[in-house]
């Protein structure tokens, strides 16, 4: 009987509420800034490195895509202009993300700048471009806009985050593009089964959330949104683990790190020293190179075990976060952190997140007394990221 009861309270908070909530909004935050940064830091050279000025040229991306079926819009032109459209639309894509504005429209063309630019030259990145390539995905399955976004903002001023006139203009476009795409045989099948079906249910969520607000349509489809928001937040720690899980056993089973060298000569490339002086002091410690070198390995490799102890996984990641932040500064690969430690955020406890959200919104404007007071929702939101945690 307790079996059976546990097991029905679980079913009823999953299919209940999407968990995580302010987990999933920084996630959402981390990674479309992350992005947004990159591409905007590369802005001048986006030509050379995406586009028709790269050494990777149309005609190589092309046999490329076509061997491994891989999804990039690029493909459909070799135009300069139809690659400016295309970064440019990735850009405010991206913005629109941070802000969390229509978030399921602009999750799904963030998704499609982000794989579009990466599979056009395979070769540009540094490591933290897979991490966004997967999230990118990832993120279209998640209600990452619960909190902290334009889209919650205009739910708790107007009722519903659907109102309004710019989603259906935004989905018509979608769309219109989609028809074009369908019918000129540019998707895979897969690729035109996915979109198909993420227009037709956003399509169906509007009419319902219009028109049946409150009814057993909604009710269900809530649910449906919930168990899918949640598989795709369970997905997303998994891989988190799967990274460091793997990232710590290779490197166990070679002598590199075991000796430091793996850290050490780093140190003395050009590349990877934007700072020659810090990093020349760091080297010259044999002690700090053994034991930031053990320390990484020791940490990559013990965290999958304890994210279910909240106490030595918060230190953990910590840990892991600071190691980051020393990659970035250390090495100049400041997009490659960005990324891990916005995917690392899946765990931040949702006590912290809630402190800071607090925190920022002390440097807001103050509410004029015409406003509408903060949602009721909110406390279910904290209970909700307090089960992830």
């Amino acid at each position: 009987m307790r079996l059976r009861a546990s097991a029905g309270r679980a079913l009823a908070k999953v299919t209940g509420q999407a968990l995580g909530p302010y987990q999933s909004a920084v996630i959402r935050i981390g990674f479309a800034g992350t992005w947004l940064f990159f591409l905007l830091r590369e802005f001048p050279h986006r030509g050379e490195m995406y586009g028709p000025d790269g050494p990777w040229s149309w005609e190589l991306a092309q046999q490329l895509t076509a061997s491994n079926g891989a999804f990039t819009v690029l493909m459909w032109s070799d135009s300069a202009v139809w690659f400016e459209i295309v970064h440019a639309v990735a850009v405010l894509a991206s913005v629109g993300l941070l802000l969390g504005w229509r978030t399921r429209a602009t999750s799904v063309v963030f998704m499609v700048g982000v794989l579009s630019l990466q599979n056009r030259s395979v070769f540009m990145g540094d490591g933290g471009d897979n991490v966004i390539h997967l999230m990118a995905v990832y993120l279209v399955l998640t209600r990452c806009a619960q909190v902290w976004s334009l889209d919650a903002r205009r739910s708790r001023l107007r009722g519903s985050a659907s109102a309004g006139a710019a989603g259906p203009v935004l989905w018509t476009v979608l769309g219109a593009v989609f028809a074009y795409g369908a019918v000129t045989g540019r998707f895979g099948y897969g690729w035109l089964a996915a979109f198909a079906a993420v227009w037709v249910v956003c399509g169906l969520w509007w009419v319902v959330d219009r028109y049946d607000g409150q009814g057993e349509g909604r009710a269900t489809l809530d649910v449906l949104a919930n168990l899918l928001h949640n598989a795709g937040m369970l997905v997303i720690m998994a891989e988190v683990c799967l990274i460091y899980a793997t990232a710590g056993w290779y490197k166990i089973q070679g002598s590199r790190w075991q000796d430091g060298t793996a850290l050490y000569y780093p140190l003395g490339l050009d590349y990877f020293t934007p700072w020659p002086g810090l990093s020349a002091l760091l080297a010259s410690s044999g002690t700090l190179v053994m034991l930031l070198s053990y320390g990484t390995v020791a940490v990559q490799v013990a965290f999958p075990f304890t994210v279910f102890n909240r106490r030595i996984k918060n230190v953990l990641l910590g840990l892991m976060m600071l190691e980051h932040a020393g990659i970035a500064v250390l090495l100049g690969l400041p997009f490659f952190s960005l990324a891990m430690i916005a995917a690392d955020a899946v765990f931040l406890p949702t006590v912290f997140l809630v402190w800071l959200g607090t925190r920022a919104a002390v440097l807001r404007p103050r509410r004029s007394p015409g406003r509408s007071a903060p949602s009721d929702a909110e406390p279910a939101a904290v209970a909700a990221g307090a089960a992830l945690t």
